[in-house]
C-alpha cells in the first residue's frame, strides 16, 4: 500500500451530524476532527456510518483524504442507538461491500463505541484487517455512575473487543488503567488524547461576545454545553444556579434531548427548574453549530461541566481553550484536563452547594478568575488534533508489519 488509508466506523452517529442533539455529541466532533488531521498527515480516512435518510449521498467527501461513507443498513430514518445491535448483521454486509479489498486497500479498521465495536471486530476476521478500537466510555463505567440504561449485550460486546482488539486507544491513564483491569492486554492499550481547534476556540472579548449572542453585560453568566440526558447533570447545574449567591446569575443550557429518554429528561430538568426557583434565570439554547460555540464559552464567566462520567471532556477542553474557568466532576478525562486550584476547580460528589461555592469565588474574586482563565487556555495548548493524528499515524504504520491478534 503506497499511503496509509484508514477505516474509521462511527456507525450510530455521523461526523456530519449536529452536536448537542440526538445522539451527536464529543463522539462526533471527536471522529470529524480527527480524520481532517489525519487527511492532512497524510492518512486518508473513509468515515463509515448509517445513512439515516433516504436522500443521502453514498460518499460525501469533506476534504482531500477525508470521505464520510453512508451505510445502507436498516431502514432509511434515524435508529435508537441500542436497536442498532438489532442491525448488526446488515452494518457488516454494508461495510463488507465498501471495505472488501480487505488490507490491501486499508490499513487498519478504528472503530468508535462498541456499537462499531461489534461490526468492526466481525469485519477483522473476515477481511484480515487490523481493528483498532476506541469505547470513549464503558458500560461498566456508566454502570458505577448509576447510570443503568444500557442493553446486557454491551459488556460482552466490550469484552470480546477487548480481548481481539490488535490496539486499544484511549484519551487519559486513567482509562488505560481501568481498560487493564478488565483484562486489557497493557501491551495494547495506548493513551492518545483528543485535541481541539486553537484556530476556532481561543480567548475573545467576553463583551463583544455577549451582544453578539444578545446576553447581558450586567450579570453573571454560567454555562453548560451538552446533551440533554442524565449522565451530563444538568440537574447539578440547576441546583448550583438555584444555591450561587448572586441572584442574579444566569445559567445558559445549550444542547438538545438525547437518547429515547432525552424529552423526558427536559421535561423533568424545566419542572425542577421552577421549583428551585430558578425558571427564569435559566435559558435553554438549542445546539448550535460546533464552531459557533466558542462564543458561548467566550461569554461565560464559568463553564459548568457536572458529569456523573466522562471519558475525556471536550466541553471543558473547549471552554479552557477560550480562557474561560471550569468547574467540574472530579471524575474520569475531567482530571486530567483541569487542574484543580490553578485553571479550575474539581468537586468530588454530586452536593450543589459545593459547586456553588467555587462559583462564588469566581464571581467574587475577578483578578482569581482571571488567572485561572489564563492557565487554563495554556494548559489546553497542549492538546492539539495535529498531535493526536500523528501518534495514530505511527500506530497504524506499525500495525500494517503485525501479525493481528487472535481471538482468546
Amino acid at each position: 500500500m503506497s499511503s496509509p488509508r484508514v477505516a474509521m466506523l462511527s456507525v450510530h452517529t455521523s461526523p456530519l451530524a449536529q452536536p448537542g442533539a440526538g445522539d451527536g455529541g464529543g463522539m462526533n466532533v471527536y471522529v470529524r476532527s480527527l480524520g481532517e488531521a489525519l487527511a492532512r498527515s497524510g492518512v486518508a480516512c473513509d468515515v463509515l456510518t448509517r445513512a439515516e435518510h433516504p436522500g443521502q449521498e453514498p460518499i460525501v467527501e469533506l476534504e482531500p483524504g477525508l470521505r464520510v461513507v453512508h451505510l445502507d443498513a436498516g431502514p432509511p430514518a434515524p435508529v435508537e442507538k441500542h436497536a442498532l445491535t438489532g442491525l448488526t448483521d446488515d452494518l457488516v454486509a454494508a461495510a463488507r461491500e465498501h471495505l472488501q479489498c480487505g488490507r490491501a486497500c486499508y490499513t487498519a479498521m478504528h472503530a468508535n463505541y462498541w456499537i462499531s465495536g461489534a461490526v468492526a471486530h466481525r469485519l477483522k476476521h473476515e477481511l484480515d484487517v487490523p481493528l483498532v478500537a476506541t469505547f470513549h466510555t464503558l458500560a461498566r463505567t456508566k454502570a458505577e455512575a448509576g447510570i443503568l440504561d444500557d442493553p446486557e449485550e454491551r459488556s460482552r460486546i466490550e469484552a470480546e473487543v477487548v480481548r481481539c482488539a490488535d490496539v486499544l486507544v484511549v484519551s487519559t491513564p486513567d482509562e488505560r488503567a481501568a481498560l487493564i483491569e478488565r483484562d486489557a492486554d497493557a501491551d495494547r492499550v495506548e493513551v492518545i488524547a483528543p485535541g481541539v481547534d486553537h484556530t476556532l476556540f481561543s480567548p475573545g472579548d467576553r463583551a463583544a461576545a455577549r451582544a453578539r449572542l444578545g446576553l447581558p453585560t450586567d450579570r453573571p453568566v454560567l454555562l453548560f454545553v451538552g446533551r440533554i440526558q442524565a449522565l451530563k447533570g444538568v440537574d447539578l447545574a440547576l441546583g448550583c444556579l438555584g444555591a450561587v449567591r448572586d441572584r442574579r446569575t444566569e445559567l445558559v443550557v445549550v444542547g438538545g434531548p438525547s437518547g429515547a429518554g432525552g424529552p423526558a429528561e427536559l421535561t423533568r430538568l424545566q419542572t425542577l427548574a421552577g421549583q428551585l426557583g430558578v425558571a427564569e434565570r435559566v435559558r435553554w439554547v438549542p445546539p448550535v453549530r460546533h464552531e459557533r460555540l466558542a462564543d458561548w464559552y467566550r461569554a461565560a464567566d464559568v463553564c459548568l461541566v457536572p458529569s456523573r462520567t466522562e471519558s475525556f471532556g471536550l466541553v471543558a477542553l473547549e471552554a479552557a481553550a477560550c480562557g474561560t474557568p471550569v468547574v467540574a466532576a472530579n471524575v474520569g478525562g475531567l482530571r486530567t484536563l483541569v487542574d484543580h486550584g490553578h485553571s479550575g476547580f474539581l468537586v468530588d460528589g454530586r452536593v450543589p452547594g459545593e459547586y456553588a461555592a467555587f462559583v462564588d469565588r469566581l464571581l467574587s474574586q475577578p483578578r482569581l478568575a482571571v488567572d485561572l482563565g489564563v492557565h487554563a487556555a495554556t494548559r489546553a495548548g497542549r492538546y492539539t488534533w495535529s498531535i493526536a493524528a500523528a501518534r495514530l499515524r505511527r500506530l497504524y504504520s506499525d500495525l500494517d508489519a503485525r501479525a493481528l491478534v487472535q481471538c482468546t
